[in-house]
């Protein structure tokens, strides 16, 4: 699987997949313009789509309601080195459960993609091309 991202100018970066384009950018009192989330913001709303997807998946299934299903991220950062510390995402269910039925849809999203990454994370390399002229 692969995806590009391009440097657009200033700060801003153009991530492509497929027939999919996402913008970050940097607030501007980080230099940036704020033609769209930062990459941070972009990741911290990967995780709660995700959760959100597999929700309303395990919601669909069961018969659950989840029209007007609202996930709010909030996050802190840390550093040494510099990172996102520690995420909580409130997930706002327009109706009710049994213990048992919230019991499984945490378990439903705590197996969401992005957070198993988070939790076994993957080798990640760099590697650098660059062009030479002549």
């Amino acid at each position: 699987m692969t995806l590009t991202v391009a440097l657009k100018g200033g700060l801003r970066f153009d991530i492509a997949s497929g027939k999919h384009t996402v913008i970050t950018d940097q607030p501007v009192d980080d230099g940036g313009t704020d033609a769209g989330m930062s990459p941070v913001e972009l990741f911290i709303g990967s995780l709660a789509g995700c959760v959100g997807y597999f929700v309303a998946t395990y919601c669909a299934r069961h018969g659950i309601v989840s029209e007007g299903l609202v996930i709010e991220a909030n996050w802190t950062m840390a550093e040494q080195p510099h990172r996102v510390g520690g995420v909580e995402l409130r997930l706002n269910l327009p109706g009710t459960l049994t213990p048992d039925q919230q019991e499984r849809l945490f378990k439903v999203a705590h197996g969401c993609t992005v957070h198993q990454t988070l939790a076994l994370p993957p080798k990640i390399e760099i590697h650098l091309s660059t062009r030479h002229s002549s």
